[in-house]
């Protein structure tokens, strides 16, 4: 991902030096979809200064729009244009396309031998798991980026203490900031942007983005009659096949378990220097208390990577540019997507960016 990530910002940025404006939804969209396409499925070597942004970028971006009312059972012949939109995605994954591609990820490779063992999979379905994978691996962490470098860029308190504690892990790296396009980081030093010098960690501006925008909802079927016990003497009666909803966004946005949930506090989840992970709630520790990702079994198997694209972006991009954000409007969440995953922006919002000399 940090190789990928260095060449697509080599390719696009490195003549920025003068101020260059963008939307940052936009932005992100073209960084993040790139760098995770490459990283998981490769890049055709015969297609010199291809850009698989270009070649399905907008045809994901509108079968992305349609994704509630699909989650919703909506029949997919009424919603226009998306069935075939769809057909077209699927076959960009077909097996005579992604021959040609190099540098395929060992977890897409394992699932390409798996598919092979089951004969009553045919070439097009196949790529129908190959694309809903892709989905998978980027539906919530585009807009995870978005609300990361958002709520960064608007908070300058926020953004100072996150540049100082990259820039504390480059010298103590021996490397420099700046243009060069060379920064290379090991997921333990990722890891260290925690808590590095007892500064506020990278990963608490993380979490607290993700506190306010994720909308998960955690589904169970109830496998046998039982009385679930709530707190003040309540109790609910459930059948067999009963589901249950669990909507991890309303202790989220708890003020007794976050004091101004309506705020974005990059250091919430930091105290004395260290991680904090203590929060309460009728003053009883919490065991959870941030459940972007969901929990149990069903935890998204993907959520170490996600984070760590994000942590990869921010570094990269705070390191190479200097930006601001050129307008002062609050961004809110897209309802459409409430109950299944990361929300989307309602709207995007212009900032601009330089390299630093």
């Amino acid at each position: 991902m940090m190789k990928n990530l260095q060449s697509i910002f080599k390719t696009k940025f490195s003549q920025v030096t003068d101020w260059k404006v963008e939307t940052v939804n936009k932005f992100c969209f073209s960084i993040v979809f790139e760098a995770s396409f490459r990283t998981l499925y490769g890049r055709d070597p015969g297609a010199d200064g291809y850009s698989v942004t270009d070649a399905i970028g907008d045809k994901f971006l509108k079968f992305d729009a349609k994704f509630s009312y699909l989650a919703a059972n909506i029949p997919i012949e009424l919603l226009g244009e998306t069935k075939e939109i769809r057909k077209e995605l699927i076959h960009f994954f077909k097996s005579e396309n992604m021959a040609k591609w190099l540098g395929i990820s060992e977890v897409i490779q394992d699932r390409k031998n798996m598919f092979e063992m089951y004969e009553e999979l045919g070439d097009y379905d196949k790529a129908a798991h190959h694309f809903a994978f892709m989905w998978a691996s980027l539906g919530n962490t585009i807009p995870a980026t978005f609300w990361a470098m958002y709520y960064l860029l608007r908070d300058p308190e926020a953004l100072a203490v996150v540049r100082d504690e990259i820039d504390h892990l480059l010298q103590s790296t021996g490397q420099e900031k700046g243009p060069g396009f060379n920064i290379r980081l090991t997921r333990e030093q990722l890891d260290n942007l925690v808590y590095l010098e007892d500064t506020v960690g990278q990963e608490s501006a993380i979490n607290e983005s993700l506190r306010m925008c994720s909308s998960s909802m955690n589904i169970r079927l109830t496998k046998e009659d039982f009385i679930l016990k709530l707190e003040g003497n309540l109790e609910v009666n459930l059948r067999k096949g009963d589901y249950i909803a669990i909507y991890p966004p309303i202790l989220h946005m708890d003020p007794e378990v976050y004091q101004d949930p309506e705020q974005y506090k990059f250091d919430r989840y930091v105290e004395n220097g260290k991680k904090k992970t203590a929060f309460y709630k009728q003053e009883k520790k919490l065991k959870h208390f941030l459940m972007p990702f969901g929990s149990g079994a069903s935890k998204c198997p993907g959520r170490f990577f996600a984070v760590n694209e994000i942590k990869l972006c921010l570094v990269l991009l705070l390191s190479y540019f200097d930006m601001e954000l050129l307008e002062k409007k609050s961004v809110g969440l897209d309802k459409s997507r409430i109950g299944l995953g990361i929300c989307l922006p309602d709207s995007d919002v212009t900032f601009r960016y330089k390299l630093k000399l």
